[in-house]
């Protein structure tokens, strides 16, 4: 099991990847060779941003006791620090523009420029050829940091120009322990978390200390289940889009609400006071950043629903090859065991095959509610509509 002692800052927030650190610590000491680019991956949950802005930290200090500039590059404040993590579906091209343009600017009080693309895989191939120069030849005091899930999500032309640094994927009793120790839940609910949030820190941390969110994960897989005609299709396949809309109301509406009253207060205007034309504008363009975000957490959300869904047929493959270890979904063991024993294995990696295609389908912008119920189609006939 990984120790969860923590590592000096900046590296104090990164949990389970001392390879990694250490591979980064002897880069930004200067006593090896520094990469000008590099790209981060690891599984969803992994820490692959809290590592890129440790790293932003200790190579814009002037060393490991410059511990001021380690907490502002940390907070975002740092003048020699821009990070980039996209709140609409992708990363647009005016972006990539605005972040190769800071990339050629000098530091202005730290060692280095960094540069940090947190959702990398986000770009679009045009947007992708918009960094290609940047990465190949930035300045000598800029250093590029990419994260994404896995190097195959972004372009070969964008993968020959970096060095790639892989996170390791912890266990389920490794995050559980880490759950526990961080929000005091008790064994068996932390244990639960990770295993359904499949060792994703911050998905398990919110199931752990989120019953509601533990409820709709369960009532969502028990929907589809019980799937067993194109009536409970088109039922289900809409349950399934208003739990993920309402889940993104609840984690986007504060935020949105807050920052609608602070730009009023900065523009003079009193709550509840008729907008003046001029301040229009500027509200207009909160709420299209605001819908752009929204639109990503619903995409989120549901990706979320089809990945607890790969779970739960992963399951049914492992045992229809006779093994038990390793399951997921344990609580609903019983209903997996039956649908094991009536689908041959075609059938199941059929379903799972779907699921992946739905992810890659609404990455393209398909309709959430479509997508859903041709996956649900397949999951009740065994065949691909």
């Amino acid at each position: 099991m990984t120790s969860l002692a923590a590592p000096a800052p900046p590296w104090s927030d990164v949990w389970g990847q001392d390879q990694a650190v250490e591979i980064l610590q002897t880069a930004a000491s200067g006593t090896a060779a520094l990469s000008h680019a590099w790209l981060i991956t690891g599984p969803p949950g992994s820490g692959r941003s809290t590592l890129a802005r440790a790293f932003a930290a200790a190579l814009i200090a002037s060393g490991p006791d410059d511990t001021a500039t380690m907490r502002q590059v940390l907070a975002g404040t740092h003048p020699d620090l821009t990070a980039l993590r996209t709140e609409g579906v992708i990363i647009t091209i005016a972006q990539a523009r605005s972040l190769v343009e800071r990339s050629y600017f000098s530091p202005s009080t730290g060692r280095y420029r960094v540069i940090v693309v947190e959702d990398a895989d986000r770009m679009s191939e045009r947007t992708s050829n918009v960094l290609l120069k940047a990465l190949e030849e930035p300045p000598p005091e800029t250093i590029w940091v990419l994260c994404a899930p896995s190097d195959a999500d972004l372009l070969p032309t964008i993968r020959s120009r970096v060095r790639l640094l892989r996170l390791r994927e912890p266990e389920v009793a490794d995050v559980a322990a880490l759950i526990q120790a961080r929000t005091g839940v008790d064994a068996a609910t932390a244990e639960q978390a990770a295993r359904h949030a499949q060792r994703h820190i911050g998905m398990a941390q919110r199931l752990a200390t989120d019953p509601a969110s533990r409820r709709r994960r369960d009532e969502t897989l028990r929907a589809v289940l019980r799937v067993r005609g194109i009536g409970d299709v088109v039922e289900v396949a809409g349950e399934i889009v208003q739990a993920a809309g309402d889940d993104a109301k609840a984690l986007t509406a504060e935020r949105d609400e807050a920052e609608r009253a602070s730009l009023l207060r900065t523009v003079g205007v009193v709550e509840g006071a008729r907008i003046p034309p001029a301040v229009r504008s500027q509200i207009t363009a909160l709420e299209d950043e605001q819908r752009k975000r929204a639109t990503r957490s619903l995409r989120d959300g549901i990706d979320r629903v089809l990945t607890d869904l790969q779970s739960l047929y992963r399951d049914i493959v492992l045992l229809q090859l006779g093994r038990e270890e390793g399951l997921i979904n344990l609580e609903l063991v019983d209903d997996l065991r039956a649908l094991a024993s009536a689908w041959k294995p075609q059938r199941t990696l059929v379903v799972l095959d779907h699921i992946a295609e739905t992810r890659d389908a609404l990455e393209q912008n398909v309709q959430p509610t479509l997508a859903l119920e041709s996956l649900l189609v397949t999951i009740v006939s065994g065949r691909k509509p």
